[in-house]
């Protein structure tokens, strides 16, 4: 089958990862990637994709032009002749839904959750929710982030929760130079290392964290706490840290594209997020092996086994946050035998082969179905997305 990728990528992240492994693993298929040009940042990703050997293409239209963009993913369908196209990402689903209804092939949408991280993302969103209805097949990529779909009114039989994945080789053979970047970050190396990473955004919890490892330095001041990534909320978060105290303790680090470098060498990973999907980072912590100290949201408990491969804590609760980190971190032992249980959790259950044989089935399926029965036809009762998104303003 001719498989093509569509999605609005910003840099080489998670999301990326997950595209570029399922297409790895469908040895048997071939796969093409087309992103919108996010003011040129979509460069990163095609960039890496082109050099793993995949058909990288850039859209020259993009939001406000929403028409031709339609009409030129069309007409790159049609080139690449695309059997089914996988949607990335709420401006995907909108036009690619468009798009595939043109050229007469299956639309699935990924959904790997939602942030309404600002006003306008929040409006896409919503969108989002409503059309995701009209598409032939939505993958959830966790059962959490599977009830969520369902409430918007997508039909049981057209959803499907496929679970991301994570190559554990890239963390076999970790580089010990790490670990001494690692320490250098701080003024002070501490004893032992807190770890987190992500979007500096308001969904992600950080504040929580910055309070948490306050309370913990007021009872050890071994430990240290840094935090890769990048967003809205790093001016914040960097004044939190100075307010409190923690400027020789809590490392800011910005985007770093070699955070798996050092994740080998955290002592703990802590993600206290409000809102998930299926988090990657953990998955890659694990396969480090990390032991996961995470809040209990959207698909984080289909991965981190309480009190095995790591703890569960409430989303917003940092004394609950500080409490479980010093309680990890004070056996040595223990923490080595969580982040192997985590490790081996990842191999048996979060491979891209058992990943791709499960969209290959879903292809399948699509392919043999007779595609009227899978999804409303194209008429007047399906949502006109351009005219919606331009009465709209977006």
């Amino acid at each position: 089958m001719n498989i093509v990728h569509l999605t609005a990528s910003t840099f080489f992240g998670g999301p990326e990862r997950q595209m570029l492994g399922l297409a790895s693993a469908l040895t048997d298929d071939a796969s093409a990637f087309i992103s919108f040009a996010e003011s040129g940042r979509c460069r990163a990703f095609l960039t890496r994709v082109r050099r793993e050997g995949f058909e990288a293409i850039t859209l020259q239209n993009d939001t406000p032009h929403l028409r031709s963009a339609a009409r030129e993913l069309t007409t790159n369908l049609e080139r690449l002749k695309a059997d089914v196209l996988l949607c990335h990402g709420y401006k995907s689903n909108l036009l690619g839904r468009v798009a595939a209804r043109r050229r007469g092939i299956p639309a699935v949408a990924v959904s790997r959750g939602w942030t309404g991280e600002s006003w306008r993302v929040r409006a896409y969103e919503a969108l989002d929710r409503v059309h995701l209805r009209w598409m032939d097949r939505v993958v959830a990529v966790s059962e959490a982030q599977a009830a969520k779909v369902r409430r918007c009114g997508v039909r049981p039989e057209r959803l499907q929760v496929i679970h991301n994945a994570i190559d554990a080789e890239r963390f076999t053979s970790p580089d010990p130079t790490y670990d001494a970047k690692l320490r250098r970050l701080f003024r002070a190396p501490p004893a032992r290392i807190v770890g987190a990473a992500g979007r500096l955004s308001p969904e992600k919890g950080f504040e929580v964290l910055v309070d948490a490892a306050a309370r913990i330095r007021r009872r050890d001041t071994s430990v240290g706490f840094v935090a890769f990534g990048e967003g809205a909320c790093r001016e914040k978060l960097a004044r939190m840290i100075a307010v409190l105290g923690l400027d020789s303790s809590f490392v800011l680090t910005g985007f770093r594209a070699d955070l798996d470098q050092f994740l080998p060498f955290f002592d703990l990973f802590v993600l206290p997020s409000y809102t998930e999907g299926l988090p990657n980072v953990v998955l890659e912590s694990f396969a480090a092996g990390v032991p996961v100290i995470a809040t209990a949201v959207g698909g984080t408990p289909e991965i981190v086994e309480d009190g095995e491969s790591g703890f569960l804590v409430p989303a917003g609760d940092s004394q609950a946050l500080a409490d479980h980190i010093l309680k990890a971190l004070a056996c040595q032992d223990g923490l080595r035998d969580m982040g192997l249980h985590g490790r081996q959790r990842v191999v048996d259950h979060f491979t891209f082969t058992a990943q791709a044989r499960a969209y290959r089935q879903l292809f399948e399926e699509l392919a043999i179905s007779d595609r009227t029965a899978q999804a409303p036809p194209h008429n007047a009762s399906e949502p006109n997305l351009i005219a919606t998104e331009e009465k709209c303003g977006l």
